[in-house]
């Protein structure tokens, strides 16, 4: 006998729908490029991405085709979110980090119709198009005021502004199959050419559910929050849909991410929650001790990217009374897939107790279950000594990669995440080292392998980077957004 219940679909659209619904007076805030700043609501945000939606069907975008975005943290990124997977097409956020080649390679396979790009990397388009053939348009995030003369682009160079005034609001989001594909990032792998992950609107939205959970990343509609994040990268770890689903109000940083913007930012606008890499951290923690300052709001910060120092979490919820979250993920697993967070009061742990438990990486949140396994491919035990190969399965685990000729990565149904963790009796894990750990350096294309060192992140792509303007490249071969 089936349950009597409705049957929706899980869709990306969805989400939109709710905030404007329920929370249309939210205020979502953007620091530009410009350097000014940009407000407004959710209920604008709802009009805007339904404008984009029919700008898109009058470019010709059809359901499945790939739309490509090189874009900041900002409320335009935000509207492409939901304007191009709502209609049915696949967001395909790009990574400036990469070289030039791979960066071609990558809007190539993918067969983006479409690539939309913050006037910051202006240059980089211009270095990208000759080498491309299937974008036939480059819109510019941007007024028509601000339009640039792009040298080699003119015929193909159109105004995003001018897409949003020419089109109605009018747009009824469709329904289609919640396993239809809403966006994709490609994630480096080992060696060869970067692989790209296509998540569905099903699991998008089953990740943003586990993700906002008080054991995860613990949102709400009282949350101020900062994705500093890039939006470019495994859509912020979740946090641009987290806010609408939770009604959360939005803050985003655009290129500037120094210690003092990022300050002067979570002081005005009163940000409890952030999230980003250490490297961000460490220069904001700086600045605040240089200022003597102290955070008036912000009450947790969500560290993945790198090994979080045990330092600087002590710094951070000792002087600062700001605690933090170690997460952990990758680019295949939409990105969470653990957050060390406590099980019992952290007040009944010693201080020593504390901080080795914030060390790890965590414990799985709900809808990914996790193992650790030796040579012989059986099971370890979790005894937290222990240590093996650690695979991962989930409704929001990548199964196969997008556009792949190999056979699937899986191993009897688990992902093999590549990394060798431990896992304790109460189910935190800790990764200790790389199974397979070489990277490619996208500035020659030469491979090589990195130290063998512990690693705890939520991961990026494994590239050296040639890096644009406020990108650099982070610790053990990572590609850090700073």
């Amino acid at each position: 006998m089936q349950g009597l219940m409705m049957q929706q679909p899980l869709l990306v659209a969805s989400l939109l729908m709710h905030a404007e619904r329920h929370h249309g007076a939210q205020e979502i805030v953007s620091r530009r490029i410009e350097g000014d700043m940009h407000r407004y609501q959710y209920r604008d945000l709802a009009q805007r991405a339904r404008r984009m939606a029919n700008a898109l069907a009058a470019l010709g975008i059809e359901p499945g085709e790939r739309v490509g975005t090189l874009a900041w943290n900002g409320y335009r990124h935000m509207e492409l979110y939901f304007a191009v997977s709502g209609s049915g097409s696949v967001l395909h956020t790009l990574n400036p980090r990469l070289h030039v080649d791979q960066l071609a390679y990558i809007i190539e396979h993918a067969e983006d119709r479409v690539v939309f790009f913050d006037l910051t990397f202006l240059p980089l388009i211009e270095s990208v198009a000759p080498r491309v053939k299937s974008p036939k348009v480059f819109v510019a995030m941007t007024d028509r005021a601000r339009m640039p003369q792009a040298h080699g682009l003119s015929s193909m160079l159109v105004c995003y502004e001018d897409l949003i005034d020419l089109h109605s609001d009018a747009f009824d989001w469709p329904l289609m199959d919640e396993n239809s594909a809403s966006s994709l990032c490609y994630t480096s792998g080992t060696t060869g050419n970067p692989k790209g992950v296509l998540y569905s609107h099903r699991s998008t939205l089953l990740h943003t559910y586990a993700a906002a959970l008080p054991d995860s990343l613990n949102c709400s509609a009282r949350d101020v929050i900062l994705p500093v994040v890039p939006m470019f990268h495994v859509n912020a770890w979740g946090l641009p849909y987290i806010a609408c689903m939770v009604g959360a109000k939005l803050v985003f940083p655009g290129p500037a991410l120094d210690g003092k913007s990022l300050y002067e930012l979570i002081e005005t606008e009163q940000v409890t929650l952030s999230a980003g890499v250490p490297t961000v951290w460490q220069g904001l923690l700086s600045h605040v001790a240089e200022q003597e300052g102290a955070f008036s709001s912000m009450r947790r910060t969500v560290i993945g990217g790198a090994a979080c120092p045990t330092a600087m979490t002590v710094r951070f919820q000792e002087r600062y009374q700001v605690d933090v979250l170690h997460a952990w993920g990758m680019t295949e697993l939409s990105p969470v897939g653990t957050v060390c967070s406590f099980k019992t009061s952290p007040s009944a742990l010693s201080t020593t107790e504390r901080y080795a438990l914030q060390a790890k990486q965590g414990r799985s949140v709900f809808g990914i279950d996790m193992k650790i396994v030796g040579p012989d491919g059986e099971e370890l035990p979790w005894d937290g000594i222990a240590a093996g190969d650690l695979l991962v399965r989930g409704q929001w685990v990548s199964r196969q990669y997008f556009g792949s000729d190999g056979a699937p990565p899986l191993r009897d149904g688990w992902f093999p995440t590549g990394d060798v963790a431990r896992i304790d009796p109460d189910g935190f894990m800790q990764i200790t080292d790389r199974s397979k750990d070489v990277i490619k350096s996208a500035a020659n294309g030469s491979v090589r392998p990195t130290s063998r060192t512990s690693r705890a992140c939520i991961r990026t792509s494994r590239v050296r980077c040639a890096s644009p303007r406020g990108i650099r490249s982070g610790t053990n071969g990572r590609c850090c957004w700073s």
